[in-house]
C-alpha cells in the first residue's frame, strides 16, 4: 500500500479529475492508498468534491474513511446522502464505528437508515450499543469478537474460531464462556495448538482475565489497559455475561480526546473547540477566563492603590520595578505545581497522606526559593542596589514561591474531591490568583521589614 504525501498538486490533480469526471482514472488515483488517506484527502476537499468520492469508491474503503474524518464535516457529507447510501456505509463498519457515526444522525434518519441495513444482527447490534449512556464501556465497546464454549472439544472449537473470525478485523484475544455465556476465561493459541484434539476447552483455557462492566467509566478502563498493558479488553453485565470488548485504538482515542480537553482547560478555553470552528464558538470558549483573567488585572490594580506611598519614598520606588517579576514567579510556581499534579490525578499516582504532600511541597519551595533568592540579592550587588531592599525582595519571592506551590498543589486536589475537572487549576485560575496573592504578599512583607 503506497505512502500518500498530500501536497497541491496532488490535491489539484485529484480536483481536476472529479471536476472532468474521469472517474476511472480517479478510482485508480486512489484504489492502492489505506483509507486513513482517503480521510484526509476528504478532509481537504469541498463538499460536493467530498461527496464525489464518497460515491464513487467502494464502500469498504469510504466507510472506514468516514470514521476517519472530522465529525463536523462528515455530518455535511451523511446529510447529502440517503439513508440507503448511508446504510451502505454502515454495513461495512464494526459495530461500535457504526454505532459512534450513527448515533450523530437526527433521531429520525437514524431509524430510517438502520432499516435499510440489511444483515439484521447488525443492525441489532448497532441499536443496542446506542442505548447505553456516553462515556461508558456499552458506548464504547464492539460486538465482534471470537468466544467459545467451554465444553466444545479442541478440534470443534478451532471450526467455530474460523466461523466467527470471518466478522472480526482482527483477532486479539479467545473468550471462554459457559452455556450462560458468563465469561469464564480466555485460550492461549499455543495451548490449543498443542492440545490433544479430542480435549476439551475447559480443560486447557485460562481462568485469569482482566474484564470491565459495561457501565464501567471510560477513564477508568484507560487506566487499566494502560497499567496491563492490555491490547483489548472484554465487556460484561452485572452477572458477568460476555457482551463485546475494547480495543487499544479506541482507548487511545479517548486518550487523545481527554488530552485535547485539559490541555485546552490548561490555556483557560472552557468549551471543546477546533482551529477550524467559527468565530462565536472560539470567542464562547475564551471570553470567560479572559474575563477573570480582566477581573484579576483589576484587583491587582487596586492592590498597587493600597500600597501607592510607595511611590512617594525615592529610594523605595525600585519595590514597583519588581512587581512583574514577582508576578510571574508566582504564576509560573503555580502552574508548574498544578501541572504535575493534575498529571498525577489522572494517572491515579497521587497517594499517601496530604500532610506529607504539604511539607514536600514546603520544602520544595524552600529549596527553589532560596537558589532564586541567592540570585536576585547578587543581582542586587552588582547594581549597587540596597543590602536591605535585596533581601526584602529576596524573602518576599521566597515566601510567594512556597504559597504558590501550595496553591498550585492543593487546589487540584479539592477540586478533584469535588467532582470538578482539576485540570481547569492549570490554567488562567491558578495564574490568576497566585499573580494577585503574590503582589500583595509581596508589598505587605516589604511595608512589614521596610516599615512604610
Amino acid at each position: 500500500m503506497e505512502k500518500l504525501h498530500v501536497n497541491d498538486i496532488f490535491l489539484d490533480k485529484i480536483k481536476t479529475l472529479i471536476y472532468e469526471n474521469k472517474n476511472e482514472v480517479l478510482k485508480k488515483e486512489l484504489s492502492n492508498f489505506h483509507y486513513a488517506d482517503i480521510a484526509e484527502i476528504i478532509m481537504q476537499l469541498s463538499l460536493d468534491e467530498a461527496i464525489h468520492i464518497v460515491k464513487l469508491l467502494e464502500s469498504d474503503i469510504t466507510a472506514e474513511a468516514l470514521a476517519e474524518v472530522d465529525e463536523s464535516f462528515r455530518e455535511k457529507i451523511l446529510s447529502k446522502l440517503s439513508a440507503k447510501e448511508i446504510a451502505e456505509e454502515i454495513e461495512e463498519l464494526d459495530t461500535d464505528d457504526a454505532a459512534d457515526i450513527v448515533g450523530e444522525l437526527p433521531e429520525i434518519l437514524q431509524e430510517k437508515v438502520l432499516s435499510k441495513i440489511e444483515d439484521t444482527e447488525h443492525s441489532q447490534d448497532i441499536r443496542e450499543l446506542l442505548n447505553y449512556e456516553e462515556g461508558t464501556a456499552g458506548a464504547l465497546m464492539a460486538k465482534e469478537l471470537v468466544s467459545v464454549n467451554e465444553n466444545l472439544s479442541v478440534i470443534n472449537c478451532v471450526r467455530e474460531m474460523r466461523k466467527q473470525a470471518k466478522e472480526v478485523t482482527r483477532v486479539h484475544s479467545i473468550y471462554v464462556t459457559d452455556s450462560k455465556n458468563k465469561l469464564l476465561g480466555r485460550l492461549s493459541l499455543k495451548d490449543l495448538l498443542t492440545a490433544n484434539t479430542k480435549a476439551k476447552v475447559k480443560d486447557i483455557y485460562i481462568p485469569n482475565v482482566d474484564f470491565v462492566n459495561v457501565n464501567e467509566d471510560l477513564n477508568e478502563i484507560a487506566n487499566v489497559m494502560s497499567k496491563y498493558d492490555l491490547e483489548a479488553i472484554p465487556v460484561v453485565n452485572d452477572k458477568k455475561q460476555l457482551l463485546g470488548r475494547i480495543t487499544i485504538d479506541d482507548v487511545v482515542d479517548i486518550i487523545k480526546e481527554e488530552a485535547d480537553k485539559d490541555y485546552q482547560l490548561a490555556a483557560g478555553i472552557s468549551k471543546e473547540v477546533e482551529a477550524n470552528d467559527n468565530i462565536f464558538q472560539l470567542t464562547r470558549a475564551r471570553l470567560p477566563w479572559l474575563f477573570l483573567g480582566l477581573i484579576g488585572g483589576l484587583g491587582s490594580v487596586f492592590i498597587l492603590k493600597d500600597f501607592e506611598e510607595i511611590m512617594i519614598k525615592s529610594e523605595l520606588r525600585s519595590l514597583f520595578f519588581y512587581t512583574p517579576l514577582i508576578a510571574a514567579m508566582a504564576g509560573n510556581v503555580g502552574v508548574q505545581s498544578s501541572a504535575i499534579i493534575v498529571q498525577g490525578i489522572a494517572n491515579q499516582v497521587i497517594k499517601g497522606s496530604l500532610i506529607n504532600r504539604l511539607f514536600k511541597e514546603i520544602g520544595l519551595g524552600l529549596i527553589n526559593g532560596l537558589i532564586l533568592s541567592i540570585v536576585l540579592i547578587i543581582f542586587g550587588e552588582i547594581i549597587n542596589q540596597d543590602m536591605l531592599l535585596s533581601l526584602t525582595v529576596a524573602g518576599s519571592m521566597m515566601s510567594v514561591i512556597i504559597i504558590s506551590a501550595l496553591i498550585g498543589t492543593f487546589v487540584p486536589i479539592i477540586l478533584n474531591k469535588q467532582g470538578i475537572d482539576p485540570a481547569i487549576a492549570t490554567g488562567p485560575f491558578i495564574t490568576t490568583a497566585n499573580d494577585i496573592f503574590g503582589i500583595f504578599l509581596f508589598f505587605y512583607i516589604a511595608k512589614l521589614i521596610l516599615g512604610f
